[in-house]
């Protein structure tokens, strides 16, 4: 499957720049492009791209804004949005993640991660740096909650629906461990733990892998066995 990218970036040169990166990759193809939020919402809808490279730094209506506006959009409920900025501070981190963001990467990250991130959010997963995802689970494990996207936190009530092995995943999960590292902690094969992972999602109706480990860090399942104060 060919993905198809959306690259917004208020700067030409670097548009450009992406754009060829993303080309060169047998896998991608870059779908169109926008200098300004208002257009990358209206490119969003009639391109229908799998992942949209957004930059926050837009004119007019910025790029988070943006990233709302499409995540919140019924129609384009199958497009994902990469956050790729020069702000890596916690409040844009938790600002892209309210906003329906999939993925944040701050502006120094390898082009070949740039594309593993890509590739991760087109095929459902989520994409932060360990950082990042420290960062989210030590907002929530605080006790404020202040910025995390809290409204995509399921009631505690839909965990009966999960087995006894799903609830295991599932914390591991809101911990912020890899496939491959739940596969390992579990003894299972990564296929196995993708498979998890993928049927929780569809089970807790959550949009990608990080509102999944909002949801374990909100509903408390990502203390299980650990200390979570």
């Amino acid at each position: 499957m060919t993905i198809r990218v959306l690259v917004a970036d208020a700067h030409a040169a670097a548009r450009a720049g992406f754009c060829l990166l993303i080309d060169s990759a047998p896998d991608m193809r870059v779908v169109g492009d926008a200098a300004d939020g208002d257009a990358v919402v209206a490119l969003a809808s009639t391109t229908e791209p799998d992942v949209v490279l957004m930059d926050t730094h837009l004119p007019g209506t910025d790029g988070l804004e943006a990233t709302r506006r499409i995540t919140s959009h019924p129609l384009l409920a199958g497009v994902r949005v990469l956050i790729f900025t020069i702000y890596d501070d916690d409040e844009h981190l938790f600002r892209a993640l309210a906003a329906g963001a999939s993925g944040f990467l701050p502006v120094d990250t390898d082009p070949e991660d740039l594309r593993s991130a890509i590739r991760a959010i087109a095929a459902g997963e989520a994409w932060l740096n360990p950082r990042h995802t420290r960062r989210v689970i030590d907002e929530f494990t605080s006790g404020t909650k202040t910025s995390v996207p809290t409204a995509s936190v399921i009631k505690h009530s839909v965990m009966a629906e999960l087995s006894n092995r799903e609830q295991e995943v599932f914390a591991l999960v809101g911990q912020g461990l890899t496939n491959a590292e739940i596969a390992e902690r579990l003894h299972l094969s990564p296929l196995t733990a993708k498979t998890y992972v993928s049927r929780i999602m569809t089970k807790l109706g959550a949009r990608d892998r990080i509102q999944l480990v909002v949801t374990a860090l909100g509903s408390g399942a990502a203390c299980h066995g650990v200390r979570c104060e």
